[in-house]
């Protein structure tokens, strides 16, 4: 890991190089260079390179998941927040089988579980409910009950990865749904409430930015929690 302020140059290379949060291709040169301090990241393959930065302000990037909260109907459209300096557009027409006599009629309010098709720094990011490469739903669209729980940037890309210990501990417990936005997002569900609010205090616990517990203090914590 390399830590970078903004400005400096990153040495990402890749024949199908895609950059995530933190990093912007110049014009011109085609240089890569660092827009936030933090630690440069990239896949095992060195195909996707990212900044990771402890931060709740979201910078949209392509291909992520994000969970976002509807604003606004226009036409046939809608004006989604995702956390990010800008509301993104979702297409009505961009979900599994939608067609302009069948399509998903969205409220303001409604919660949706979308993935990131474009984020440029002059437009407005724009958000589909499928995956790109399927063409299906593969879990996104409008998520329905359940609870919005906020956290860090930090605690969302640790949740999505599969060694994390929290939501497979919290699974062999009780059952329970999660979408987790890379947007600072997590939705939670389960049967039963007080779970809901077992999951919700634990993500909070683990956060860096709250407790930053270990898996044995989650043990521990859990223990004092009416889970049974």
């Amino acid at each position: 890991m390399t830590a970078v302020l903004p400005g400096e140059p990153v040495p990402a290379q890749h024949v199908n190089l895609k950059l995530g949060p933190g990093l912007r291709q110049e014009e011109g040169t085609g240089n890569i260079i660092a827009t936030k301090a933090g630690t440069v990241h990239h896949s095992p393959n060195n195909a996707r390179w990212w900044v990771d930065a402890n931060s709740r302000r979201y910078v949209p990037a392509a291909q992520e998941s994000v969970l976002g909260i509807v604003t606004l109907r226009v036409g046939e459209a809608y004006r989604v927040d995702i956390g990010a300096a800008h509301n993104a557009n979702l297409d009505g027409l961009a979900f599994e089988g939608a067609t302009k006599r069948n399509r998903p009629q969205l409220k303001v309010g409604s919660l949706v579980y979308a993935r990131v098709s474009l984020a440029h720094r002059d437009m407005d990011p724009e958000l589909e409910c499928f995956d790109a490469q399927t063409r299906k739903a593969e879990g996104f669209g409008e998520l329905k009950g359940g609870f919005l729980v906020r956290c860090s940037l930090l605690m969302c890309r640790q949740l999505l990865s599969p060694d994390h210990f929290l939501l497979p501990l919290l699974g062999s417990m009780f059952p329970l749904e999660a979408a987790v936005g890379m947007n600072g997002r997590v939705w939670i569900n389960a049967p039963n409430p007080k779970h809901v609010v077992a999951i919700k205090r634990c993500i909070e616990a683990v956060d860096p930015d709250g407790g930053g517990m270990s898996e044995g203090e989650v043990k521990a914590f859990l223990k004092t929690l009416d889970v049974s």
